[in-house]
């Protein structure tokens, strides 16, 4: 048996006897994660920002241990993190969503707020966990694809899915051996899909059946799977994954 062989893992499916944590557990893709890393075996905690979602989300999947948290909160962050066990072994963070808006009429103070959350609060995360993460572990962070091409209100979000793989890539040659890597989804139906789109969500499924190659709306289950490979796989870092159902390559 070579070295490569000896340190591959047992199961690219398990995730027996590690401790994940999920920063955004309590809905949509990071609940949906909270349930495949349970099947898979993992230990979990979970943070949420809304108390009776995450105690619902804690009694689903069995948690260990939840709180509250704010990604934007650079204190709060360090508590969490300094009050977790000695060793954990895989992070992934989700979060709100980015704010939409032409730039004339962008309110700046909320997109500063939304880039802090997913730039430099990215980074804080990494930093934090940077010594907790057992060699090997990983750091998964989720983004989108509206990076790929201009359109009205999308400027701010843009942003952020073009710093994302970057942040990602300088994270996995820096705080190596951790593993970092990130998601970049498309439209993904959840909780927060229909709060942003409110009655238009229909129609956009419709959209989306009608023109996506795959021909159906990608679900929170499609990305928490991708999260799960890139947690088990110990192969993979400084990538990012797109799982938007060919959605960017529409015209």
């Amino acid at each position: 048996m070579t070295t490569a062989e000896a340190s591959a893992p047992e199961s690219v499916n398990s995730l027996a006897g590690q401790t994940v944590v999920v920063i955004g557990g309590s809905s949509g893709m990071g609940l949906e994660a909270a349930r495949q890393a349970r099947s898979a075996g993992a230990q979990l905690v979970l943070t949420g920002r809304d108390r009776d979602r995450l105690a619902a989300a804690r009694d689903e999947v069995s948690a260990v241990s939840t709180a509250t948290l704010d990604i934007g909160d650079a204190a709060g962050l360090d508590l969490f993190f300094t009050g977790l066990p000695q060793r954990i072994d895989h992070v992934l963070v989700t979060g709100g969503g980015p704010t939409y808006s032409p730039i004339a009429d962008l309110d700046f103070d909320d997109a500063l707020q939304v880039l802090d959350e997913h730039l430099l609060g990215s980074l804080r995360i990494a930093r934090a966990c940077a010594g907790r993460i057992r060699p090997g572990g990983s750091l998964t962070l989720i983004t989108g694809t509206h990076a790929r091409r201009p359109g009205v209100g999308l400027v701010v979000a843009a942003i952020a899915a073009a710093a994302v793989p970057t942040i990602v890539a300088n994270v996995a040659i820096e705080l190596a051996p951790m593993r970092a890597n990130a998601i970049a989804a498309g439209f993904v139906d959840t909780p927060l899909s229909a709060r942003i789109l409110g009655d238009q969500l229909d129609h956009r499924r419709a959209e989306l059946r009608a023109e996506l190659p795959i021909r159906r709306v990608v679900e929170a289950v499609d990305v928490a799977a991708v999260a799960i490979h890139l947690m088990t796989n110990t192969a993979v870092t400084g990538a990012t994954y797109d799982v938007d159902g060919g959605q960017q390559l529409l015209s």
